[in-house]
């Protein structure tokens, strides 16, 4: 195991040339939505608090969360999902639209809703999510039109980022479509899994899960240091993926890299209000510092720092340009 002393100007040069790459994001589109109020009594009607609500807001979720975080650090990221034809749909497509996000390739797809997530805050803590979506394949012709769109869009990028929440966008057959395209431009690919495409990985670039999943799909709960390396080199060798980030929250990140370099990252972060998204944050930041010349050790430190700002919001959060320089500096 190695610990390695990163060079800081190194890192702030990879993230100078943040600025402009143009990456893909396959994945699941949905909209988070925070309702926000406070608790003075219980209901007479059931044991439940009742909350007084007093605001809301919306942020990006899943894939879109994702192209916000590339979109915040400069990068040009092209949204490729689907959509329903409903107001949270509109609402979303307006909202990539402000934030510089491309998203004329979106599949608008009647017969499925728009996923949204809705999150009762209460003294800021969660008191309940309830989720409105669809986790069904898409259907042939929104399927034929979604391949359609990686055919374009795919050859012209600088990166392709996956990110699978399992609600029927990403799927053999939308990953058989993208990833020879990535192949043959050399470029990589780097996957937030869902647990059940697991196998559909294979020959990634980069795989980030966190500890939990690893552990599920391995069959293994990572327990010390010796599951987790049974864990992780496992995966990296069933997956023949390029390297295997597995994010374990306060104990860091690992990384292990086909030829046999594992590397530890231990944790920046002080101050954790929220890890909603985090996962996005990670996957986006380590995704564009490989675009800007990285290799996988200095890409994953730089996902570290980037992590380590976003948890400090309550949340999905991106970061900065700014802010992640910021946090290299404070970090020595």
């Amino acid at each position: 195991m190695t610990t390695p002393p990163f060079e800081a100007g190194r890192l702030k040069a990879h993230v100078a040339r943040f600025a402009g790459r143009r990456i893909a994001v396959l994945g699941d589109l949905m909209l988070d939505r925070y309702l926000w109020g406070r608790v003075d009594r219980i209901s007479p009607e059931a044991p439940v608090p009742v909350v007084d609500v007093e605001r809301e807001s919306f942020t990006l979720g899943g894939a879109g969360n994702v192209a916000a975080n590339l979109a915040a650090l400069g990068a040009r990221p092209v949204l490729l999902g689907a959509l329903g034809r409903d107001s949270t749909a509109d609402q979303l497509i307006e909202a990539f639209g402000a934030r510089g996000i491309d998203a004329s390739h979106v599949i608008r797809d009647a017969d499925r809703p728009t996923t949204v997530k809705t999150r009762l805050i209460a003294h800021a803590q969660q008191v309940v999510r309830f989720d409105r979506e669809s986790r069904a394949d898409l259907a042939a012709g929104g399927l034929a039109a979604l391949v359609a769109a990686l055919n374009t869009v795919l050859p012209a990028c600088d990166g392709l980022i996956v990110s699978d929440y399992g609600k029927g966008v990403v799927t053999a057959a939308t990953l058989g479509a993208a990833l020879p395209i990535a192949r043959d431009r050399g470029y990589a690919v780097s996957v937030d899994p869902k647990e059940s495409h697991i196998d559909s990985y294979r020959g990634v670039s980069l795989l980030t899960p966190n500890q939990l999943e690893a552990g599920y799909v391995q069959g293994i709960r990572v327990r010390d240091e010796a599951t987790l390396l049974e864990v992780g080199w496992g995966l990296q060798k069933r997956l023949d993926a390029r390297a295997v980030l597995v994010t374990r929250g306060a104990d860091g990140m690992s990384l292990f890299e086909r030829g046999g370099r594992y590397t530890h990252l231990p944790t920046v972060a002080h101050e954790v209000y929220d890890v909603t998204g985090a996962g996005d944050t990670v996957v986006s930041v380590a995704a564009l510092s490989l675009a800007a010349g990285a290799d996988f050790p200095e890409a994953c430190s730089l996902a570290n720092f980037a992590a380590g700002v976003v948890i400090r919001e309550v949340g999905t959060a991106a970061c900065t340009p700014d802010q992640l320089l910021a946090s290299l500096d404070g970090h020595g």
